[in-house]
């Protein structure tokens, strides 16, 4: 069964994340460099509209792409598209982690997958129904972010059901590599139908998230409860990694609490009961720095790779791959060393006081030359992913079943979409700073994440500090 919910809840979340990528790939139909060379974009322009002829007018085809992102200001219009979704995320998070508690998670997240596939294919729709309102894709951003905070909660707090605290961080980091592996997949069938019919390049991952949200419905089992499992003490041994704030006792044999013990009979808790769990506010603010600097690389790094090693578009967006790449190891390796230290803040504070001269490195050595770039990618990847993948699982999942709780488990979801909804915060902030900040050269952006990781590592080193202080109490 617990091999079956990784599966599930891997390729579930696998579907979410391969539906918010088209927007990235069809940028490049949505606006057309059209000034370089008339005779050739005329040329490319007339086959485009003979492709598109039976459900495009020719009065409203403009040879630099779609009305309404074939004006000069298509950037501010183009980064209105992605601002909507991630502001929408950032704010529906926190409503979802409680109203998640509050609902049985196969059904929330049916919805939730079955709302994400009608609006992003609604983006789609656009396409077919020659609409040029820059309202209706604002719209159907907006929309599509709300519903898709459904995901992230209720996948944790499902696996977190079925997994003890003793190999969680190797377990999950493996785990947390369906985000990249979405991607993939969504750049993929995006691209296919980019050039001639980019609609579907909507509607198609739409139809795959709600087919998704079908099998979800069908075969999600929340809890081992809820076909009778009973585990084994030893199994779901519950291991305090995280610090109690009244006290720095760690006791690896005290708890044998089964996970969500008690969620049949108790009340969800509330925000701010979330809040008041010790590590959630810590551990929140730190993640909201470390997205801004995964999620700045997400937007900006093959724009950096094209004009520092002066790559087309393709080859760039190939190569920045391999940060997420990187992402994967540095997701498992995190979630090992925090398993083997039992200590998740002194792990991703290890982490981030590396990725901040590690970021000096690779706005130098990337000017070097294209093996340079390539290894610093790798690196880089690892050291900015490892801490955020294992905040946002191993962590997110600790706290929501901190022994402070008494076993009450249905926290889970809430701690979750507080963290994870925090972090999103500086997801939307990153992209939109480095925008800013670029005029003046690359390396004020590298500058500017380099602080980044500075204060996410400034917000652990409370918990840091107890953890250490218990390790040599323990030890004497």
């Amino acid at each position: 069964y617990r091999a079956f919910i990784f599966s599930l809840t891997f390729w579930l979340y696998v579907s979410f994340h391969l539906s918010r990528k088209p927007i990235s790939i069809v940028k490049g139909e949505l606006h057309k460099h059209c000034a370089a060379s008339r005779e050739v974009e005329l040329d490319s322009y007339k086959e485009y509209a003979a492709q598109i002829q039976p459900v495009k007018k020719p009065s409203n085809v403009s040879q630099c792409g779609w009305e309404p992102f074939d004006k000069n200001n298509y950037k501010q219009l183009l980064g209105a598209l992605d601002y909507s979704f991630l502001c929408a995320y950032a704010v529906g998070m926190y409503l979802s982690g409680i109203i998640g508690e509050r609902l049985p998670i196969r059904y929330y997240l049916t919805v939730g997958m079955l709302a994400s596939g009608l609006f992003t294919a609604m983006f789609g729709l656009g396409y077919f129904y020659n609409v040029h309102n820059l309202w209706f894709y604002i719209m159907a951003q907006i929309a599509n972010g709300l519903v898709q905070t459904t995901g992230w909660p209720s996948v944790v707090t499902c696996i977190g059901n079925w997994f003890g605290k003793g190999r969680r961080g190797l377990i999950m980091g493996i785990w947390n590599s369906h985000t990249s592996v979405g991607n993939i997949l969504g750049s993929l069938i995006a691209a296919y139908w980019v050039s001639t019919c980019w609609g579907l390049s909507f509607v198609m991952p739409g139809v795959i998230i709600a087919v998704m949200g079908i099998v979800c419905f069908l075969f999600l089992i929340e809890h081992p409860k809820d076909i009778s499992c009973s585990c084994t003490p030893s199994s779901v041994k519950m291991q305090h990694l995280l610090i109690d704030s009244e006290n720095c006792s760690v006791s690896l044999n005290s708890s044998t609490v089964v996970p969500g013990e008690g969620r049949h009979g108790t009340s969800a808790i509330s925000f701010l009961g979330a809040l008041r769990i010790p590590g959630v506010i810590e551990f929140s603010l730190c993640l909201l720095f470390a997205k801004l600097v995964s999620y700045t690389f997400l937007f900006w790094l093959p724009l950096y790779i094209t004009n520092v090693e002066h790559l087309d578009a393709k080859r760039a967006g190939d190569l920045s791959t391999l940060f997420d790449v990187g992402g994967i190891f540095g997701g498992i390796l995190a979630g090992l060393i925090s398993d083997r230290l039992e200590k998740r803040a002194s792990t991703c504070g290890m982490m981030l006081l590396l990725a901040a001269p590690t970021l000096y490195m690779f706005s130098a050595i990337s000017k070097m030359g294209l093996e340079a770039t390539v290894v610093m990618l790798l690196i880089s990847g690892a050291l900015v992913n490892g801490p955020y993948a294992l905040i946002t699982t191993a962590v997110s999942a600790d706290l929501g079943t901190h022994k402070s709780l008494k076993g009450n488990a249905r926290a889970l979801s809430t701690v979750t979409a507080i963290i994870d909804g925090t972090g999103s915060v500086g997801a939307a902030l990153g992209p939109l700073l480095a925008g800013l900040i670029s005029p003046s050269g690359w390396n004020n952006v590298f500058y500017m994440l380099m602080v980044a990781d500075a204060c996410a590592l400034l917000f652990l080193l409370r918990l840091i500090q107890k953890e250490l202080r218990c390790n040599a109490d323990h030890t004497l």
